[in-house]
């Protein structure tokens, strides 16, 4: 049987998706994303859609699901979520306004392996395929604003670029895992990846194909990452970092994994102003800076603002054949000074050399966690 799939997830309680979205919005803090995916059902015909996804009750994840169910709403939501109160009020908004769509939920904490572990094979054991994964889920933690750095950048020739981009006005105070992996990486990045290598089974099928969709950002730069510090424990911008490492491994993605019929995208949701971006600075200061977001957004399309908006790229993303999409290509959702979405393509600052040793680099740290997915494996399953 054919079937379909996606999955968006953001953290701090939200859930995620077999297409794996969590909290990304830009410029967010403390937070852990959403990720939505969709799959087919085993159970149902080859003509309905199924999504696992992490939603918030405001935020990018909910607002791709709104969208998505906005196209065919008949598809099948799988939320899955850490915290599942929080995913079935998401459930009940979204059915309340989508009475057709089939929506189930799913535990899964991508910043515990065990979890991870867990949830993988339940999904393993409630579908036979996945169409697409949306791999949105990511925290900021403690982000510190250098307030030098934003009014400076505001009367200078960097303005623009400073809005667009974030560089060099946040830093964040990571910390280590019961793992005993950073945070923001484990969150970010290889949480995903364990999710990902569990699902293979479900996500390779040369003549099905799937897709794994990363929400990225324009603040991922090749100048916070390092081979030989990928977890950034010795730097003080893991957010980039880990973003940037992102990028990598999509890449790394394409090249091992096309020929089984998975294929995997990045997207940049832009500037989205929700109640984790407002945490960042004292209210009067996005007071007085509201206005001024909005006249820029003449300037600089990034400035997306809505998690409406920030779900261009990833809604445009479902309705691409992935054969032709460019593996090298960061697709950005982008807003004009009157408000109309549109996907702006960018080529990617990456190179596949780096993006293979970081790809063994994850294989080779996987081998470490050997005993958790055996206990894991050993442990009930959720009900």
């Amino acid at each position: 049987m054919c079937y379909r799939t996606v999955s968006n997830a953001p953290y701090p309680d939200c859930c995620q998706v077999s297409l794996n979205v969590q909290g990304n919005e830009e410029g967010g803090g403390g937070h852990r994303g959403q990720q939505v995916s969709a799959f087919p059902s085993p159970q149902e015909g080859a003509s309905q859609r199924h999504h696992v996804w992490d939603p918030e009750r405001s935020g990018i994840g909910l607002a791709l699901c709104e969208r998505l169910l906005s196209e065919d709403d008949g598809l099948h939501l799988c939320l899955a979520c850490r915290n599942l109160g929080k995913a079935e009020a998401a459930r009940v908004a979204l059915l309340s306004s989508h009475p057709r769509a089939e929506i189930t939920l799913l535990q899964i904490d991508v910043s515990n392996l065990q979890s991870v572990f867990q949830a993988s094979r339940e999904l393993k054991q409630r579908f036979e395929h996945l169409d697409y994964l949306y791999v949105n889920a990511g925290i900021m933690p403690n982000p510190q604003l250098n307030l030098k750095a934003l009014f400076s950048g505001l009367f200078s020739r960097k303005v623009f670029h400073m809005f667009s981009t974030a560089e060099g006005l946040l830093t964040q105070d990571d910390r280590v895992t019961t793992d005993g992996l950073q945070e923001v990486f484990e969150t970010n990045v290889f949480g995903h990846f364990i999710l990902i290598r569990e699902l293979e089974p479900l996500l390779c099928h040369p003549d099905i194909p799937s897709q794994v969709i990363w929400t990225s950002s324009s603040n991922a730069k090749k100048s916070n990452f390092s081979l030989d510090d990928f977890q950034h424990a010795k730097g003080h911008e893991p957010y980039s970092s880990s973003k940037y490492a992102t990028d990598l491994l999509s890449l790394a993605l394409n090249r091992n994994f096309n020929q089984q019929g998975l294929y995997s995208s990045v997207v940049c949701p832009g500037t989205v102003l929700t109640n984790l971006t407002y945490g960042i600075l004292p209210p009067f200061i996005w007071t007085l800076l509201t206005p001024l977001i909005f006249l820029l957004r003449f300037f600089v399309n990034s400035l997306t603002t809505t998690p409406y908006n920030g779900a261009e790229a990833l809604l445009w993303l479902f309705r691409q054949k992935p054969e032709f999409l460019n593996p090298l290509t960061k697709y950005h959702s982008a807003t004009t000074g009157l408000g109309s979405n549109y996907v702006s393509p960018q080529k990617m600052d990456l190179d596949e050399e780096t993006a293979e040793k970081f790809y063994q680099n994850l294989l080779d740290l996987e081998r470490r966690f050997g005993a958790i997915r055996a206990r894991s494996l050993d442990s009930p399953s959720q009900k």
